[in-house]
């Protein structure tokens, strides 16, 4: 991984500000396409849930659980090259922005104490 890839790019300038810029929009949605565009708007939807044990996104039909950048999702399962940093599913980019932005939507237990409530 070079120093000038794209996503350490997106990623520095969105810890740096803190916040969403159309910059960093732009830049997320040049690197990632519809997945990035997704991620977005998952944060702004606060669908980003952490617990104790782990990270969940709240997705259109399910939960997915976000650990150290992978995810549960088919999308990664299936599609996805775990080598390169540009391709992630949307659930695991929106915890690296919701993380950078300080909206990440925390509760004080653990996911599987969630799970049996369900």
């Amino acid at each position: 991984m070079s120093k000038a890839n794209p996503v350490d790019r997106w990623q520095a300038a969105l810890e740096e500000a803190g916040e969403l810029t159309p910059e960093i929009v732009g830049d997320i949605s040049q690197v990632h396409g519809d997945r990035g565009v997704r991620a977005i708007e998952a944060v702004g939807e606060n669908r980003v849930k952490a617990y104790r044990d782990f990270t969940i996104v709240v997705g259109y039909d399910d939960e997915y659980i976000v650990e150290d950048g992978g995810c549960t999702c088919k999308d990664s399962e299936y599609n996805l090259d775990a080598d390169d940093p540009t391709e992630r599913c949307w659930h695991s980019l929106a915890v690296a922005i919701a993380r950078r932005v300080g909206h990440v939507d925390y509760h004080d237990m653990w996911y599987s104490e969630v799970r049996e409530l369900l």
